[in-house]
């Protein structure tokens, strides 16, 4: 079995947080990335917005883009604000060959909030859950046959958060949407990452592999501290430097045949956790346990030729 391993930005520019960005070009961010064994990044907020500018970043860089965030808002707003909003990036997305686009539902969201308290997070009734999940099931499928598939994230203090939420989405979309399994994101919400693996796989074609601080979740005061709070305390790191069991996850990816990119997306303060250390720290721990898994890892960047 195949695997790639790319990273996301987060870790040296935080768009929610700008306090905790590293003041670092895109060029830095991408050589300390590749320097540490990534193939992949995803796309940040100091990305060019056209292929002719990126591309030959990416190609000096001996990087591929893997992915990168769209701020979907279909729980609230119509489907064509949506996609006039998402073409130009899948217009860019296919110029540079990314495999996908991850749907980030923002709509009604808490995310970006921090005067609001995690508890506070938006809830959907029964009938509006199988309505949105319909809704971006035609969108996920609309995107498809535009030419770039879209990755679903559930997402902290978003409308499908936690594991029950996210198996009633799943059960009232449809394959034209696939999933982004995020383990660091179910498990802060007290979701079991290998029951989510077992029940999805079918439709999982992207994976975030971002580890908590299991002590700093566990002590937050869920009805005053906002996400933001939780991620300035060091919620998050990449594995090898948390709590979750990174062996147990790929093995279970690698039992249901999962194929495709591993990113690390740990958004830190990057004075107390530096970005290049803390990618050598993942790089490291992910090549552990994906041998392990019996993943061949590829190590090819920017396609030759």
């Amino acid at each position: 079995m195949k695997a790639k391993l790319g990273m996301s930005p987060i870790a040296w520019w935080n768009d929610d947080l700008p306090e905790l960005s590293d003041d670092v070009s895109l060029e830095e961010c991408l050589r300390q990335s590749r320097g540490a064994g990534f193939t992949g990044m995803e796309q940040g907020r100091r990305f060019p917005s056209n292929p002719e500018e990126m591309l030959p970043i990416l190609r000096a860089a001996d990087v591929t883009l893997c992915g990168g965030w769209f701020s979907g808002t279909l729980v609230n707003e119509e489907l064509t604000a949506n996609k006039d909003r998402i073409a130009p990036m899948i217009e860019l997305f296919k110029a540079v060959n990314a495999p996908c686009i991850v749907y980030g539902e923002v709509g009604r969201s808490i995310q970006g909030d921090r005067s609001k308290p995690l508890a506070t997070k938006p809830r959907l009734a029964d009938d509006e859950m199988k309505a949105y999940a319909r809704r971006v099931t035609e969108f996920g499928e609309w995107c498809a046959e535009q030419g770039m598939p879209l990755s679903y994230h559930h997402h902290m203090a978003a409308v499908v958060e936690t594991e029950p939420e996210l198996d009633a989405f799943m059960r009232s979309s449809g394959e034209g949407i696939p999933l982004l399994l995020d383990a660091g994101h179910l498990a802060f919400a007290g979701g079991d990452v290998l029951r989510a693996i077992d029940h999805h796989h079918a439709r999982i074609n992207h994976v975030h592999v971002k580890d908590i601080r299991k002590s700093v979740v566990d002590g937050l005061d869920r009805s005053r501290q906002s996400f933001l709070d939780a991620v300035a305390l060091g919620a998050f790191t990449v594995p090898g430097d948390g709590s979750l069991d990174f062996g147990a996850i790929v093995l279970r990816l690698a039992d249901h045949g999962y194929e495709g990119w591993f990113v690390v997306e740990a958004e830190q303060d990057p004075r107390k956790a530096p970005p290049q250390k803390m990618a050598e720290i993942g790089h490291a721990e992910l090549i552990r346990v994906m041998t392990a898994a019996g993943y061949t890892v590829e190590t090819e960047g920017f396609p030759k030729g």
